[in-house]
């Protein structure tokens, strides 16, 4: 990497929106245990949905050096391989692999998101820099020069959960047709920032940088154009945020009113003229309050109905009845659930088109009695059953205005969904509500050992015994887990 050169930091006053996220990263201290403990849970979860990716070659051919072959020196390692990259391109590997299947973690507010995709860039800056410094190859050390622990990530993830969390809770990108990495994409920049060693305002410089960079459009996740790019979208945000970060630390200046320059800034030309809202300061309220996705990989508007079908289907079984006996289904949900997953007649062309229909995966359940990730997948038993097919158009959703109400309220946050299953000889079922999944935070305490065996299935296929018991002895000792020196850890996960 060329040498760098003296920071020349923006001169102008930065947005206050912009100075805050700075000021936040650079000065506010993590205390809350809460957040730490929910941390190691993520942070577990998020690299288990990362190795399970692994098995899909959709995901794998994506991934790897840009041109073959090529190992970096001190570089950053991706879990679940031999690939050892550029911390920019080990930001997409990672960050790609964690979304694929649409199974970590999950912020449901204003805009929806996957907070855990931050890890993305967060694990391939430490692991990079922490390499780098260990080798101390003609005394050259990045960042502070220290090697960063387990804690250390844990902390930048609070940090970047609470920024991509609090922008999302009172504003909505989706309903100006930008997709939600945008907040990935500013969080990864702003955390990466200080683990790189930047002042705070070459933070606030690397944070415009974040925002007057080209926004992506939501397209991809909706018909008539649903297809795999939303399952990269925040590998490819993180990979941006780094690669930002690294030309600031070169630098490169700042865009100091990205958000509010008259005509050309990012509210007037994105936005529709309005400023970002704020329901509270940063502090660790998102980590503290995450949802997981603990049974089912779905998108998470779906998770209650699912868990709702899969209860109707141990009815029917016990009734001696089945899926073929349905006539029709009708779902009560929320307004953001009609709006994303709401596909009732809309084609299945691909596992895009399936893990975001919420027709098919309750038919799926209601059929199988099972939703996992190859049930997406083209030519699967699912997807090219019959029935499932047939049910999913008997299907219909409808708005209840409370569950509404209730999906927006701070000391709720409920993802609701109810469904009533009529009969072929007319007979209706009495109606199943679901209103917080189990990786809601009210059924924390229900989720923690269903979250650590999730993690477990997902290492089985990839690592011996040996590894498996000793990644798990780390995963729950959280004293233990938390001094590990990143790079240390993460030769855990490499071939």
């Amino acid at each position: 990497m060329p040498a760098l050169q003296t920071p020349v930091p923006s001169r102008k006053e930065h947005d206050p929106e912009i100075r805050d996220i700075a000021a936040y990263v650079h000065n506010y201290k993590i205390n809350s245990d809460l957040a730490f403990d929910t941390a190691r849970f993520v942070f577990l979860d998020t690299l288990g949905c990362g190795l399970e990716a692994l098995r899909f070659p959709e995901c794998t051919k994506l991934l790897g050096p840009i041109v073959e072959g090529t190992v970096v020196p001190h570089g950053t390692r991706v879990p679940g391989t031999s690939y050892q990259l550029d911390p920019v391109n080990g930001a997409f590997n990672i960050g790609a692999m964690i979304r694929w299947l649409d199974y970590n973690d999950c912020w449901l507010a204003a805009e929806w998101g996957h907070p855990s995709d931050n890890l993305g860039g967060i694990l391939a800056v430490a692991d990079w820099i922490s390499r780098t410094n260990r080798a101390g190859e003609g005394g050259k050390k990045l960042g502070k020069g220290s090697i960063f622990t387990i804690k250390d990530v844990l902390q930048a993830m609070i940090k970047a959960h609470e920024i991509q969390g609090c922008l999302a809770l009172e504003n909505s990108f989706n309903k100006v047709g930008l997709d939600h990495v945008v907040l990935v994409k500013v969080a990864t920049t702003a955390v990466a920032s200080e683990m790189l060693g930047l002042s705070e305002l070459q933070t606030a410089d690397a944070v415009s940088q974040a925002w007057v960079d080209g926004q992506s459009l939501r397209t991809y996740r909706h018909a008539p154009n649903t297809m795999s790019r939303k399952s990269w979208a925040a590998g490819d945000a993180c990979q941006r945020a780094v690669n930002l970060v690294l030309r600031v630390q070169r630098g490169e200046q700042g865009v100091p009113t990205v958000l509010s320059a008259p005509t050309w800034g990012f509210y007037d030309v994105l936005f529709k003229g309005r400023k970002f809202q704020f329901q509270r300061p940063y502090g660790s309220y998102v980590m503290e309050n995450v949802l997981f996705k603990v049974s089912y990989p779905a998108e998470f508007h779906s998770q209650t109905a699912i868990e709702a079908a899969r209860r109707i289907h141990a009815q029917l079984k016990a009734a001696g009845h089945s899926a073929e006996d349905i006539s029709e289904v009708t779902i009560r949900t929320h307004e953001a659930c009609v709006r994303i997953i709401d596909k009732q007649h809309k084609p299945m062309d691909n596992f895009a088109d399936r893990d975001h229909c919420i027709q098919y995966m309750v038919s799926v359940m209601l059929v199988f009695n099972r939703l996992e990730a190859g049930d997406y997948t083209d030519g699967s038993e699912a997807a090219t059953s019959p029935l499932v097919e047939s049910l999913r158009r008997r299907i219909a959703c409808i708005e209840d205005p409370q569950f509404t109400k209730d999906y927006h309220e701070a000391s709720l946050r409920n993802i609701p969904n109810a469904l009533t299953v009529v009969l072929n000889d007319g007979t209706k079922l009495e109606e199943v509500v679901v209103e917080a999944p189990l990786g809601h935070k009210s059924r924390r305490a229900e989720a923690k050992p269903e979250i650590m065996d999730k993690y477990r299935r997902h290492l089985d296929p990839h690592f011996n015994q040996k590894r498996v018991d000793e990644l798990m002895s780390l995963a729950e000792d959280q004293g233990k887990l938390e001094a590990m020196d990143v790079d240390r850890y993460v030769d855990l996960y490499t071939k």
